[in-house]
């Protein structure tokens, strides 16, 4: 029988650096549970390649949401990591922290200890940045953050085009300033891809301490009030993994909550109909669902210097061939090479809207380039009001999750959508663009009215794949709340949650830089460490937030 003192559920982004930093020191033995298969194969480790994982069974669990009722009944896709290294094996390796007041809100929740000045040293001990802001990064972390070479003109443009509309340029919206236009940073070393999995996992299995089991996570084994082990499904047979000092669940904001109520712990009465008996009926667990949505403005390209004459099956041989050979090449990028954070209005502090720029005009799984050179601006608003859940719909383990976002559910999310559609084409119509902008290919010139617009977006938007919230984080005496600031499960001994489950609130871009800092703090809770020292750098505010939004 499998036993460790520390046994890990999940090897995503916080699974894998908790796994690293929970052996470092030799003194404790952990055990890492994972479902899915190996990471090896370039569809996984070729930047390039990535709508190939995220859109296969055999790395993704192919959950999809309910009928969204504010999207005329579409069901969006909700790709999750199963494989090692989780989502990070299957992401689109984009790097952003998040902003320092997204922070600064969870301190605010009850989250203690977690505001910007707590997390922003966790930041730094987990990477080594490649060109970023001396001082606000880190230089000798196991996650190499680097930067795109933006060969293309249409990456420049898109930040001239911001400068000319009046917005604010970023050298670094992971230093001290993420405001404005500037590189996208991504998550891509020596022209891999550079997940938890390669950056943390792999390197720490070498030693004697740490090891991983592939097999299912049935539930959480609780004795007494304590989690003293997990219940897996391993070759057809169902045994019990133990653990000595405690469990630890970092198995996606879907998944770790399934567990969760799979185990007894969540809302009594769901979990009574399913015939699961209550160990703590947390009301928490499972609701507070949040995600980014985005919208893909696309323009016709008046020269041909796009992605587009790449998309033959002999370019994309040829691109393979020379990253499999030299790790060079068109291979070795996820094309997201230039961003830019902003504010939708005066009165907001700080951005609201992020977007990704590509110099082709293609969507998110691949599918449906347009048939022509294009290039396109991901837009959406980060902090979307809308709520959803997640919820059993069986006692099995193996049954798919009920996931229902509510999607779009508050005015606001119009009101805002229509801004980031409007802001777009304004973008798009400055100088900068002229000698490259030619026809608008998506929404298209006809959608121009408030309800023309809400009309594009009801049909046409799509997860940016953020999902979070599911467990969130809170002070103990707090009903909602599912964790404490320790990342432990309020109301059971011996069991933690560390993963996007327990953000309080969704931060700004994309999750994978935060879900790591969550491991690598949580690791120091869990092995009753002083946490790292705040660090008091007072982040950048546009002095001119409250009369305009640039």
């Amino acid at each position: 029988m499998a036993e460790a003192d520390f046994v890990i559920v999940g090897s995503g982004s916080a699974g894998a650096a908790m796994a690293a930093r929970l052996s470092e020191d030799g003194t404790h033995s952990v055990l890492v549970l994972e479902y899915g298969g190996t990471d090896m194969g370039p569809l996984i480790q070729m930047p390039a390649a990535l709508s190939y994982p995220m859109n296969m069974a055999h790395y993704d669990w192919g959950y999809r949401s309910e009928p969204e009722p504010h999207l005329g009944g579409r069901q969006l896709v909700c790709p999750r990591g199963k494989v090692v290294g989780g989502s990070s094996s299957i992401n689109g390796m984009v790097y952003v922290r998040g902003h320092a007041r997204d922070f600064d809100h969870w301190a605010d929740q009850g989250a203690d200890g977690w505001g910007y000045a707590d997390v922003l040293p966790y930041f730094q001990r987990m990477e080594t940045s490649h060109g970023g802001q001396t001082g606000w990064r880190g230089t000798q972390g196991p996650l190499h953050v680097t930067r795109g070479r933006r060969a293309n003109p249409l990456y420049h443009a898109f930040v001239e085009a911001g400068a000319q509309a009046g917005f604010e340029l970023t050298e670094d919206y992971n230093g001290e300033k993420q405001e404005g236009f500037g590189p996208m940073e991504q998550t891509v070393w020596r022209g891999r891809r550079w997940s938890s999995a390669n950056a943390y996992l792999k390197p720490a299995l070498k030693r004697s301490n740490l090891n991983m089991i592939r097999c299912l996570a049935r539930k959480v084994v609780i004795e007494n009030g304590r989690a003293v082990g997990v219940e897996v499904e391993r070759g057809g047979r169902i045994e019990t993994v133990r653990a000595r000092r405690e469990v630890i669940l970092a198995a996606s904001s879907i998944n770790s909550p399934k567990l969760l109520m799979l185990s007894g712990i969540g809302p009594g009465a769901h979990l009574a109909e399913h015939g699961i008996e209550v160990v703590a009926d947390r009301p928490g667990v499972g609701a507070n669902l949040q995600d980014h949505l985005e919208l893909y403005v696309q323009q016709e390209c008046l020269q041909p210097i796009t992605l587009y004459s790449k998309l033959n099956l002999i370019s994309k041989g040829l691109i393979g061939l020379e990253w499999l050979l030299f790790k060079s090449g068109d291979g070795t990028t996820n094309h997201f090479e230039s961003a830019a954070f902003l504010r939708s209005k005066a009165g907001v502090e700080y951005p609201d809207i992020q977007y990704h720029f590509l110099p082709v005009a293609i969507r998110y799984d691949g599918k449906a380039p347009a048939k022509a050179h294009g290039f396109q601006a991901h837009v959406g608003p980060m902090r979307s009001p809308s709520r959803g859940r997640v919820k059993l719909t069986s006692s099995d383990p193996k049954a798919l999750p009920s996931i229902l976002f509510n999607y779009m559910s508050q005015e606001q999310d119009w009101a805002d959508f229509r801004h980031c559609i409007r802001l777009t084409r304004e973008i798009f119509s400055q100088s900068a663009f002229k000698p490259f902008k030619g026809r608008e290919i998506s929404p298209g010139d006809q959608a121009q009215t408030d309800d023309e617009l809400n009309d594009v977006i009801r049909d046409e938007v799509e997860s940016a794949y953020h999902p979070c919230g599911t467990a969130r984080m809170g002070r103990a005496d707090d009903p909602m709340a599912v964790v404490d600031p320790e990342c432990r499960v309020i109301g059971v001994e011996g069991l933690r949650l560390a993963d996007s489950s327990i953000f309080p609130r969704i931060p700004n871009g994309n999750l994978n830089g935060p879900s790591i800092m969550v491991g690598e703090k949580a690791a120091d809770h869990i092995l009753g460490r002083q946490p790292l020292a705040p660090a008091n750098l007072p982040p950048w505010i546009n002095p001119n937030w409250q009369t305009s939004d640039r």
